[in-house]
Formats: structure tokens, sequence, C-alpha cells
């Protein structure tokens, strides 16, 4: 999949108190990605060419020492880009912590970069069970996720499993059977739904979610349902 190598990133958001638990940052969207979820928010990021060069990015970051506690790579899918880990090898020079969202698709890019310690945190999209992955995401990449979910659970970098739900496309039943497929690989702790934002722009267009999950007991003893939106 094609990307502008020269400006890999689609755009920037100066400052949130939302995206990395506790910390101030700053988000970079890269653009491109290796799946088309159906419920994408990003559609002009994911097939968008980028229009800031990593030398630009580093401009921006140098005026935000000691004033940002960290930086979040998202897009898109930060980590499809050949130089993301040279480029996060510098960011993290400079002092900031370092959060990264991802698809999983990449698991040799996210042990590279967990091997060199250079990441603080990690979001993982876990976006369905393989019966309905292939339909949601439009892509054949269950295993390589499940890849990175095992080298996540293996290694002690904090992380957090979600899922955006659409009530079109998962129901109680689908999120109960994701939840026992993460506990019988061990994980536990908080997972993370996230509902689907009404009358957004999306990759496909989709009727009205519902949001029939909250009174539904899908928890259990070792893995607690946050929900968000």
């Amino acid at each position: 999949m094609k990307q502008n190598v020269s400006a890999p990133i689609y755009s920037i958001t100066p400052f949130t108190l939302l995206d990395y638990p506790h910390q101030s940052a700053c988000i970079f969207w890269f653009s491109g990605c290796n799946m088309r979820c159906l419920y994408c928010y990003n559609p002009e990021i994911v097939y968008g060419k980028g229009r800031i060069t990593f030398d630009k990015a580093l401009q921006f970051l140098k005026s935000r020492v000691n004033l940002l506690d960290a930086v979040v790579f998202s897009g898109g899918e930060c980590l499809l880009h050949k130089k993301a880990v040279s480029f996060i090898t510098e960011v993290k020079k400079m002092g900031f912590l370092i959060k990264i969202d991802t698809n999983g698709s990449r698991p040799h890019i996210l042990e590279e970069l967990i091997q060199k310690e250079l990441i603080n945190y990690v979001a993982l999209d876990f976006k369905a069970m393989p019966a309905k992955f292939a339909k949601i995401t439009q892509s054949k990449l269950f295993i390589p996720f499940a890849k990175s979910l095992l080298l996540l659970l293996h290694h002690t970098v904090p992380f957090e499993v979600r899922t955006t739900v659409h009530s079109d496309l998962l129901n109680k039943r689908d999120i109960q059977e994701m939840v026992f497929f993460l506990e019988n690989l061990g994980y536990s702790g908080n997972y993370y739904i996230q509902h689907f934002i009404n009358g957004s722009s999306t990759i496909e267009k989709l009727g009205h979610s519902f949001k029939e999950l909250e009174n539904q007991n899908i928890g259990t003893e070792k893995i607690k349902i946050h929900f968000r939106g």
C-alpha cells in the first residue's frame, strides 16, 4: 500500500488530555491503512496522502519539550511506515512518552519497538473474531493481530484492548466471544468498548447504531468492561 514517504503524517492534534491516560499529549495522525473498517471515522486519513514530513514533526515537538508529556502515534496505521521506528527513536530521545494506537497488523514492528524500549503504552484495536473480522476490516489480518496481542501479553509494556461497536456489525454474543478469547489467552484488566458515534462520516455508509450492550452482563471476574462514547 503506497504512502507519501516524504510526508507520512496527515495532520497533528497539538494538544489532548484524552488520548494518553493521565498525560498531556499531541497526536500524529499517519496516512494510510491496511484495513478498511466499515465504521472507520477517518476515511480522509486512510485514503489521503500525508502532508507533514518527519522533519517538520520534529520541529513541532521541539517547541513542545517540557510542555507536553507524550506523543500519540495514530492513524490510519502508524506502524505501516518504513521509517516509523527511526522516527519514534528520535521522538523518544527528546524525552516524550510514546503511545502507539495500532490495529496489530505489524507484530514484527511492534516487537522491535518493545525490544528497543521505545514505547510506553499501546492501544490495541480488537476488531472482531475471525468469523466477522474479514467483513468488518475488509482484510485477512486476524492472525497478525493475534500475534500482536500475544506479544503484548508476554511483555511488560502497559496496554489496553479496545473495540468499536456498531450494533449492525457486533452483538452481545460477539463481544462475549471476544471476552472469552482474551481471557483464555491470559488477558485481565480493562476492556474498552467504544460505541459508534452516529452521524459520523465513515468508509461505509452505516445505519443507526444502538447502545445495546451497557445493560448486558458481558464482563468476567478477570476482565472488566468499560464503555466509551
